[in-house]
């Protein structure tokens, strides 16, 4: 068990370098696996539509069972449905659309597809399967999550030709994923409260929670 969570910490932090623009070939260096490995994993996350602060919100032990998940056997007119579900359960959350509505919209794509009372039971499938996992359900307003990408900006002085590195700040409503970025001079607490203030200022209110992401 402690290799395998060595593992997951691993490919946890391939996807958050990897999001935050470092090179393949860097990641590869940083965490002494293979390009070849480190691409197999980044198609994955891709491919369920993931995003940097949900793979960061995951424990070892959900993510492993996402892995775990993913490989059995399916037909591919399943792994085709499961393709639109992680966009389906964000619909859900809006006002109005129903599991009918969005079968209705897949079926339109797929005619030959599964019809509703299917559609139905594999949704509920998928999301017993992934909700500890990848189904997070965020209320509006309920958590803001906060981190610096690690990524520097530069800016030039017109007067001087000085170059100066900035810190940029990343903030992610949960719910809405409505983004908020400032760049800054350093990582330092003050910094980091003023990002937050203005980061508040900007979303006119104020979160349940504050989540940094690590």
């Amino acid at each position: 068990m402690a290799n395998k969570q060595i593992e997951m910490r691993k490919i946890k932090q391939i996807f958050k370098l990897y999001s935050e623009g470092v090179s393949k070939r860097q990641i590869s260096l940083i965490t002494g696996l293979s390009r070849n490995t480190i691409t197999k994993y980044i198609d994955f996350f891709k491919r369920y539509g993931l995003t940097n602060y949900e793979v960061s919100s995951m424990t070892l032990e959900e993510l492993n069972r996402l892995f775990k998940t993913d490989q059995k056997g399916k037909s591919q007119q399943l792994l085709t449905l499961e393709t639109y579900f992680p966009y389906f359960d964000k619909e859900l959350r809006k006002t109005g659309v129903t599991k009918e509505l969005l079968w209705q919209e897949y079926a339109s794509k797929h005619p030959d597809g599964y019809k509703l009372s299917q559609f139905r039971y594999w949704y509920r499938e998928w999301a017993k399967e992934v909700s500890p996992v990848m189904h997070f359900t965020h209320k509006a307003g309920d958590k803001l999550f906060i981190d610096f990408t690690g990524k520097k900006l530069s800016i030039v002085d017109r007067y001087t030709g000085e170059i100066q590195d900035l810190e940029v700040f990343v903030c992610v409503l949960g719910s809405s994923q409505y983004t908020y970025v400032e760049a800054c001079e350093s990582q330092k607490k003050e910094d980091f409260i003023a990002c937050v203030e203005n980061a508040l200022w900007f979303y006119g209110g104020v979160p349940q929670a504050l989540v940094p992401i690590t």
